[in-house]
């Protein structure tokens, strides 16, 4: 199982990320850094965990209001040891960040709707891909949930309303993409409290999960990696 952190980033500095409501997230509190500075926590990460990959959201490109493009330049330039998956909006994502050899979009659905979907095409393989739940069932383009011939290998399945929850991820709907899609890999996203939910994923044959929460709260530990 590879543990891939979330760093959330909003207005310069990294916020913690709960239920998806945005407007509620408030500076990242954690037990492992005393620090909001995107240099510290991936700093931390890499200090305690030699993480090689690390997934990045930039809330203010995501939702139209800013961008912290070129914060994420100066860590990408910073750590090129370390791959980063950003999701930075779109086209922006792909303008700024390009040149950077450790560097990996992240294509979700608040930057594409039905119009404008056959866009990623332009991508080819070289993205992620990630299909995000609400409460109610599936966000953004419904399109791209069903037209696989625009799916990368590797897929991120987000339920928005697990982020930070405590409620454990949504291994039913994991189980459901991989039997009715061998051919891609998906990546757990949301609700991931601790070692178990890891072994769960696991044991289902999910081998990559995307975690924030339960990294900070000390709940996953070096040890138990």
């Amino acid at each position: 199982m590879q543990i891939i952190p979330v760093i959330d980033l909003k207005n310069g500095i990294v916020v913690h990320a709960k239920h998806g409501n945005r407007d509620g997230y408030a500076p990242l509190q954690s037990c492992i850094c005393n620090s909001a500075d995107i240099f510290d926590v991936v700093e931390t990460f890499w200090d305690l965990f030699r993480f090689p990959t690390l997934y990045i959201a930039d809330l203010n490109a995501i939702t139209g209001q800013g961008h912290n493009a070129g914060l994420l330049s100066a860590v990408l330039a910073a750590f090129p040891a370390i791959t980063f998956w950003v999701d930075g909006g779109y086209p922006l994502c792909q303008s700024d960040f390009i040149s950077f050899p450790n560097f990996l979009p992240v294509l979700g659905w608040e930057s594409f709707n039905d119009n404008n979907v056959g866009e990623i095409s332009a991508f080819g393989e070289r993205f992620i891909l990630s299909l995000d739940y609400s409460a109610t069932g599936e966000m953004g383009a419904k399109s791209l949930f069903y037209k696989q011939d625009l799916w990368p290998k590797d897929i991120i399945i987000m339920n928005l309303p697990k982020v930070g929850s405590n409620a454990g991820p949504d291994i039913k709907r994991l189980c459901d993409y991989k039997k009715h899609c061998p051919g891609h890999n998906f990546i757990a996203a949301g609700g991931i409290r601790d070692k178990r939910d890891i072994t769960e994923l696991s044991e289902a044959g999910i081998s990559q999960a995307l975690v924030a929460t339960a990294l900070h709260n000390g709940n996953i530990t070096p040890t138990d990696l």
